[in-house]
Formats: C-alpha cells, sequence, structure tokens
C-alpha cells in the first residue's frame, strides 16, 4: 500500500474515510489516525494498525457541538457550553452514547468521548466526509505520539492510505478528557486544557444570585427558599470564621498585619477586635484581607459544586456589595424591613435590649444603599408565609432566563 501524502486534496481524503480507509490527520495537538466512527471494519482497522489494546475505547472528532444530540444521550447543559467555550480545542468531552456508536469504539463500555479540533484541513476533513472520525493519536501503541507527517509516516508508511500533512503541531500534547456522563465530572487525563480553566468555566455557567441586607431584615429566610429550589447557599460570614480556623495562608496574613493577635497558630478574634475597631484604617485593612480570603474559598467551593453538576447558587454577604462579590452574580436581592420590626426580631432572636439593638441598627447600611445598588428588592413587611412566596415567586423570575 502507498501511503499518500495530502496537503489540499481534502476530498480524496474524505472519499478515503467514505470508503473505510484510514487517514492520518493533524490536529492542533498531535496527529491522529482516523476512520469513519461508525464503520466497525474501520475502527477495527485503527486498532489493528496502532496495536491498541481491544479494551481501550476510542474518542470521535467531530465538526461542532451539534454532534453531542446525534451521538450521545442524557447530555448535560454544561457541556454544550463547555463545547461553546473551547472547541474547536483540546478538550474530549465523554457523554453517555447512543446505539449509532458502534460497540468497537466503546470497547465494551457505554461512553464515548468527543473531539473537535482545532485545524483547519481536519475540520474541512470532518464537513466534507459528514462522518464522526475515530481518531486516537497517530503512533503504534506505547510510542511517542507525532506531531508532524514525517513522524506519522515513520510509523505508518505503507500501512495506512494517507497523511494530511497540515505542518507541525502546535501544542504537542494530547487533549484533556472530562468525564461528563455522570456526576461528579472527572478529569480522567489531564492534558493540553488545564483542570483548572475547566473549572473556572464550568463555576461560570452558574446561575449565583446574591443576597443581602442588614440585621433583622428576614435574609435567612429567603436563602431558605432557595435552598428548596435547590440552590447551594454559602454564607460569606460563617465562612470567613471557618477560615480562622483553617486556613493557614489567612492566619499567617493576619499575624503580619497585625502583631498580637495570632499566637501558635490561633487567631485571638478578641484581640483583633480591638485593634480593627479603633481604627478605621485598621478596620479596612482587615476587610481588604478577610475578603480576598473569603473571595478565593467561595470561588472553589463554586467550582466544586459545578464540578458536580450543580447549577444554582447563592451568596450570603452583609458587604456583599462593596467586597466586589456581587459582580460575581447573575442577580443581586436586597432584603429589606421596616425598622422596628426589625428591632423587633433581633431582640427575640439575640435576646438583647432594645437599645442595643437600635445601636446595632445605627451601625448599619440604610435602605436607600439596597435601593441604589440591588437588582432586586423583597420587602419583609408581611407575615413570614407572605414573604415566603414573594421569595419563590422572585427568585424563580431570575432563574428562569438562565436555566435550561
Amino acid at each position: 500500500m502507498e501511503t499518500k501524502r495530502i496537503t489540499e486534496a481534502i476530498g480524496e481524503a474524505a472519499s478515503i474515510i467514505r470508503s473505510g480507509g484510514l487517514v492520518a490527520v493533524p490536529t492542533e495537538t498531535v496527529y491522529g489516525l482516523a476512520g469513519n466512527g461508525l464503520d466497525e471494519q474501520a475502527v477495527a482497522g485503527i486498532y489493528e494498525v496502532k496495536g491498541r489494546p481491544a479494551i481501550k475505547p476510542l474518542s470521535l472528532m467531530v465538526p461542532d457541538e451539534t454532534a453531542m444530540e446525534l451521538y450521545c444521550e442524557d447530555v448535560p447543559h454544561q457541556a454544550h457550553a463547555l463545547a461553546k467555550r473551547f472547541w474547536p480545542g483540546p478538550l474530549t468531552i465523554v457523554l453517555k452514547a447512543k446505539k449509532a456508536v458502534p460497540p468497537i469504539v466503546l470497547a465494551g463500555g457505554s461512553t464515548v468521548g468527543l473531539r473537535c479540533p482545532d485545524h483547519p484541513l481536519t475540520l474541512e476533513l470532518l464537513r466534507e466526509c459528514g462522518l464522526p472520525l475515530a481518531a486516537p493519536s497517530a503512533n503504534p501503541s506505547g510510542e511517542a505520539s507525532p506531531k508532524t507527517a514525517e513522524q506519522v509516516l515513520a510509523y505508518f508508511d505503507g500501512k495506512i492510505d494517507a497523511v494530511i500533512d497540515g505542518g507541525p503541531c502546535g501544542i504537542g500534547k494530547e487533549s484533556t478528557l472530562l468525564d461528563m456522563s455522570a456526576v461528579p465530572y472527572k478529569i480522567l487525563r489531564q492534558g493540553a486544557l488545564p483542570e483548572e480553566t475547566i473549572r473556572e468555566a464550568l463555576a461560570g455557567e452558574l446561575v449565583v444570585i446574591g443576597v443581602t441586607g442588614g440585621s433583622g431584615c428576614g435574609k435567612t429566610t429567603a436563602l431558605a427558599e432557595l435552598e428548596k429550589l435547590g440552590a447551594l447557599v454559602l454564607d460569606c460570614d460563617a465562612i470567613y470564621h471557618e477560615l480562622l480556623e483553617t486556613d493557614d495562608e489567612l492566619i499567617r496574613e493576619l499575624a503580619a498585619a497585625f502583631p498580637g493577635t495570632v499566637w501558635e497558630g490561633k487567631v485571638d478574634r478578641k484581640a483583633l477586635g480591638r485593634i480593627v475597631f479603633a481604627s478605621p484604617d485598621e478596620l479596612e485593612k482587615l476587610n481588604e484581607i478577610a475578603w480576598h480570603a473569603v473571595i478565593q474559598a467561595v470561588e472553589h467551593r463554586l467550582q466544586d459544586y459545578a464540578m458536580r453538576g450543580g447549577t444554582l447558587a447563592a451568596i450570603d454577604a452583609v458587604e456583599l456589595i462593596a467586597s466586589g462579590m456581587s459582580e460575581r452574580c447573575k442577580a443581586v436581592v436586597g432584603v429589606l424591613a421596616d425598622r422596628e420590626t426589625r428591632i423587633a426580631r433581633i431582640m427575640a432572636r439575640d435576646e438583647i435590649s432594645k437599645e442595643a439593638a437600635e445601636a446595632r441598627l445605627d451601625a448599619q447600611r440604610p435602605d436607600s444603599y439596597y435601593e441604589a445598588n440591588c437588582t432586586h428588592l423583597l420587602h419583609n413587611h408581611a407575615d413570614i408565609a407572605d414573604f415566603q412566596a414573594d421569595c419563590r415567586g422572585l427568585f424563580k423570575e431570575i432563574i428562569e432566563p438562565w436555566m435550561i
């Protein structure tokens, strides 16, 4: 067999694929050995030429994300989001396979990986032949993945029908393999696309609602309604206090910024309070340090949640707006209540005097601040059942345009 070197005649390569032949193709990572992914004999030829163990499944190269619905089932909308973001590119997404995918491709499993390569010649081939391509790296099993057509020919000259010479591959590292067939999503192979980039992208698809307001306004009730809708609720105040016990980096920063407040790795919160509440500058310094740590922790938890297939989250913070956390939210809901109602709630909840409750409110932001900075407002002046109904109605209204 003569192995043809093709540089421009992609139609010829497409004819070879349609007739059951094998063509090595360039991608942005390494060269792949491609055959008709719906033709069992062509796929068997790939296994034979590579010496690939039959227990190792193959992925399919596809031209765009529409292929997900052709060859996969139960496709989460997050998979489409990643495809829109990273395809063409070095990301293979593993999903549940439809019966259209031959069992030989799946190697006895029930999932298939889809990949859209970022190379113009291979994308043209995919469009020209109108077929998904089974295309593992174009090397004998156990050998280095080829980055040039010459390296492919050194392996397979006379053993495959053709190689499309698209020049040297730019990355030279295989695609990242992400299993989205079940939750939690898992990185099966770390490749050219970093895991952190995938986590950030998935977290960016979350519908995040910020909830803020002063003491006694009813944020807890509002957040409970979001939890009933399936939201992950992140309480920034609780996270901060947790970090004071567990985050070594934060503790070191506090020790350096506020000498005498950390002993044997433990933060003396009373000593820290005496310093910061005596000086606006020191309080501002603490807020800057604390919010940096809290924002990082919140983002990490959102990413973990997104990798578990989560879609809806809420961030609870009094200083949601001033901290910049509101920018992370699709909507910011301010919860308001009249002063006397708030005073009564605080007195009952915290068992303090009216004077103490009034002093607490006097130190907090006025309603006008939330009215000016929030995208939505909830007024908690009615009984709890009415307020809960108002919360549900508003949250569903906010969520609906974002949810698929």
